[in-house]
């Protein structure tokens, strides 16, 4: 079982960067695919990105292609979402997820453990 902690969201202006943290508790981090999803008001959740469990393959929604890069440090136990040319559009509560297994998938479904949420305001 693992606890799952995001930090870093806040009030920022469209263009602006943030980096979204997520802290994990527990045993065997490195076991698990990572992945960050958001859910804006009125919106079901959405899949943003995803990590293997060495952190050398990557996914990624088409709409954050090219602007969000998502990582991790086993050695921390710590997933990241570094978050360039934000919009408006990105505006969201943010969510890291965990799934026991090497299988990336997008689905919110296959993601077994989750953090409360992270708030990110973009504004013009």
């Amino acid at each position: 079982q693992v606890q799952l902690v995001e930090s870093g969201g806040g009030l920022v202006q469209a263009g602006d960067s943030l980096r979204l943290s997520c802290a994990a508790s527990g045993r065997f981090f490195s076991n698990y695919t990572m992945g960050w999803f958001r859910q804006a008001p009125g919106k079901e959740r959405e899949f943003v990105a995803n990590i293997n469990w060495i952190g050398d393959i990557t996914g990624y929604e088409d709409f954050v292609k090219g602007r969000f890069t998502i990582s991790r440090d086993n050695t921390k136990n710590a997933l990241y979402l570094q978050m360039n040319s934000l919009k408006l559009e990105d505006t969201a509560v943010y969510y890291c997820a965990a799934r026991w297994g090497p299988v990336m998938y997008r689905g919110s479904n296959a993601y077994h453990y989750w953090g409360q949420g992270t708030q990110v305001t973009v504004s013009s």
